[in-house]
């Protein structure tokens, strides 16, 4: 039982964390690709061999 006082604490601390590091990735535009789509469509898959 008196582990249960440590790890409780801890993976909420971890899960907390983990949160934190998403919110800033998705605030620091990691995620994002505005001309990624636009020249994906331009380029020729079909090179001959």
């Amino acid at each position: 039982m008196n582990l249960l006082i440590f790890l409780i604490p801890v993976a909420l601390g971890l899960g907390l964390l983990g949160l934190v590091a998403f919110l800033w990735s998705l605030r620091t535009g990691q995620y994002d690709d505005p001309e990624g789509a636009a020249e994906r469509i331009l380029q020729d898959d079909d090179d001959p061999l």
